[in-house]
């Protein structure tokens, strides 16, 4: 049965039974003392864990060494500085670059 299919009268009698289920609910939970998981998860506050300082020091152990590990052991390891060049390839390349931009020059002359 949908819910769009009922009559307001209906729909009136099926909130009313509902309110008096909860009633009911909430008394029968008073008598036995427990607290229900519905109601727990419905105000939406969550129990804080906490972690004692033992397992602290470990997490931070446990982090010091993953952090360790990714990085070089060494500087002798990391690859060389990137931009820095010979000056005799320096010097080799710019007279190459020359030669090309002049014979490019000299083509489009023509």
């Amino acid at each position: 049965m949908n819910i769009s299919d009922l009559s307001p009268s209906q729909l009136r009698q099926a909130a009313t039974l509902k309110e008096r289920i909860s009633k009911l609910q909430k008394e029968l939970n008073s008598i036995l003392g427990t607290v229900p998981a519905s109601a727990t998860a419905a105000d939406g506050s969550k129990q804080k864990r906490t972690v004692s300082a033992a397992t602290r020091a470990k997490m931070a152990a446990a982090q010091q060494k993953r952090r360790a590990a990714q990085q070089p052991a060494t500087v002798a390891q990391k690859s060389k500085a990137k931009g820095k060049m010979n000056p005799a390839t320096k010097a080799l390349l710019s007279a190459k670059l020359k030669a090309y931009w002049a014979k490019r020059r000299a083509a489009n002359k023509k």
